[in-house]
Parts: C-alpha cells; sequence; structure tokens
C-alpha cells in the first residue's frame, strides 16, 4: 500500500501541482522518512493516523539536531501530504492541518564584495589565458554567466543553444515549475559564452551534445555537480567556500546596491513572491555609512 501512496502522491506533485523535479525529491523523501517512522511506531493502517504521530516524527527530526528551517519545511511537506491524503481518501481528516510552522532564524546570506567577485573572475580568466583548454574556456563562461544573470545552477545546465539571444545579450530560462523567463546579461558574459560556444564547445561535442549550451568532460549536458566543483574552485582564489546559489545572493545584493528596484530583482531571479527577494534589502555598513554621511545634516 506505501508503494501505491507514494507512486499516486508523487504523480500529483508532477502533474497536478507542478513542481519542479528537485522539489518532488524532496517531498517524496520526506514521505518515505514520515512512512518508515510510522512502521516503526506500528501504525498498520493509515486510518490509524493520529496527529501525534505527526508530532512523534517531527520531535525524531528535531533530536537530531535538524535547524528551525529544515524542520519548517518537514512540516510544510507533511501538511502537503495530509492535505493531499485527506481529499483522497488515504486518510479520514486532514490531521496535519493545525501543525503550526516555526519562524526560522533570519540570516543574511554570504554575499562577495565587489572587488571579491573581480577577483575570482580575474582568477578564472588568467587560468583560462594561459590554459585555454576547452573545460577551461567553459568554466569562464559559467563563472561570468552565473554572475551575470543569477540563474540557478539547474537552470543554467537546463541552458539550450536557442536560448540565447546574441542580438539581445538575454538568455531564456526555464525555471521553477517550468516558468520561463528572459534575463540580461552583460557584455564580459556574452564574450565569454560566444568563446564558449565558438572554440571550446565544438572540442567536446558529440551526438550525445543535444542542444545544450554547457558539456561535460564527455559531451553530454553539464550536471549540477560539475558546475558546484568548478564554482568551488573558482572560489578558492579568495579563500571562500562560496556555492554556485552564493553567487545568486551576490548578484541580488550587487543589484540592489546599484539601485535595482525590488520588483526587477524579482524578475531577473524568478522569485514568485516578493518576499523572498526581500532577504537581499540588507544594507552593508559601508553603504549605511555612505548614506548616512550625505543625507544627515550634521554628519
Amino acid at each position: 500500500m506505501s508503494a501505491e501512496l507514494v507512486a499516486k502522491y508523487e504523480e500529483h506533485l508532477a502533474l497536478v501541482r507542478n513542481l519542479a523535479d528537485n522539489s518532488i525529491r524532496g517531498y517524496v523523501s520526506d514521505l518515505h522518512s514520515f512512512l518508515n517512522h510510522i512502521e516503526k511506531l506500528g501504525v498498520a493502517e493509515f486510518s490509524q493516523l493520529e496527529l501525534t504521530h505527526v508530532r512523534s516524527w517531527l520531535a525524531n527530526i528535531q533530536s537530531t539536531g535538524a535547524s528551525r528551517a529544515t524542520l519548517a519545511r518537514r512540516i510544510v511537506s507533511i501538511r502537503a501530504f495530509t492535505y493531499w491524503a485527506a481529499s483522497e481518501g488515504w486518510i479520514i481528516s486532514d490531521i496535519g492541518a493545525n501543525l503550526a510552522i516555526p519562524k526560522p532564524h533570519k540570516t543574511l546570506p554570504e554575499v562577495l564584495s565587489h572587488s571579491e567577485t573581480d577577483i575570482v573572475l580575474q582568477a578564472i580568466q588568467a587560468k583560462r589565458d594561459s590554459q585555454p583548454t576547452a573545460l577551461n574556456i567553459r568554466d569562464l563562461a559559467m563563472i561570468e554567466v552565473l554572475y551575470a544573470s543569477g540563474i540557478r545552477v539547474s537552470e543554467l545546465c537546463g541552458l539550450r543553444l536557442a536560448d540565447f539571444d546574441q542580438s539581445r545579450y538575454t538568455l531564456q530560462v526555464l525555471g521553477k515549475g517550468n516558468k520561463e523567463r528572459v534575463v540580461p546579461i552583460g557584455i564580459p558574459a556574452v564574450k565569454a559564452l560566444q568563446n564558449w560556444l565558438s572554440e571550446g564547445r565544438p572540442q567536446i561535442a558529440n551526438e550525445s551534445s543535444t542542444n545544450a549550451i554547457f558539456l561535460g568532460l564527455r559531451g553530454k549536458r553539464i550536471d549540477q555537480r560539475t558546475v558546484r566543483e568548478v564554482v568551488y574552485e573558482a572560489m578558492a582564489a579568495i579563500g571562500s567556500h562560496m556555492s554556485p546559489h552564493g553567487i545568486r545572493h551576490t548578484v541580488a545584493t550587487h543589484l540592489l546596491e546599484g539601485g535595482a528596484d525590488l520588483r526587477t530583482v524579482q524578475e531577473i531571479l524568478g522569485h514568485s513572491s516578493l518576499a523572498t527577494t526581500q532577504i537581499y534589502t540588507h544594507v552593508s555598513p559601508q553603504r549605511l555609512q555612505q548614506a548616512y554621511q550625505q543625507a544627515h545634516p550634521r554628519a
């Protein structure tokens, strides 16, 4: 029965809610965890399921040292499941509806300064110039595109040749929930991408490359793990362990510090909610001091 339940729920997430693959995997993983837990509790039938069983599962997760953010995500996940299960008749009522979601501690994302960003880009460009291999040409193009656009790793990996508009300097990106958006990129990223497509990609491309812009060593569409490794190596130039998502944070912060409005940044990043974008509205101490000096009459 569990296998049938999981299969139907996964189908619901994909076809009805139209979630991205990564989101589906997260929801299904949480469901497997919950099912394993209630099995250990001796719950044999879903009709026996009670809120205490859900709370027991959450308490077990909390006992492992999970953060408030992780616990909040698990509660959102189980609430989505119990709502669906009740509507489909798997359980008698939506027992998770009244679960309160703890507010996660708000922490500002790590971002690079403008000078740190320059050092990273200069280091990877120097590597490309001294060793102009196909992979080094590709790596420079990927870092430039990530910083120019703020797109997600999954979006970078999914880019197709037709998505790059060389006349308008834009990328057409397929984001979460299969939502498409057009993202502008700057001249350095355009040049690096053009160089990769003309000089680097032909050296690696084969029949398995299809229409992917970025390729792995064997010519297939590049995977997210490889992109992360490239970013980690690039960040070593400043002693940072920043991930590709950190570059995304950096792009948002630099755009806002440069005067872009919140709605524009929301559109570029592909956030469905403006509240998600607002985390980047923190002000750097340097900018705060500069604004104070300019605005206060007795500064």
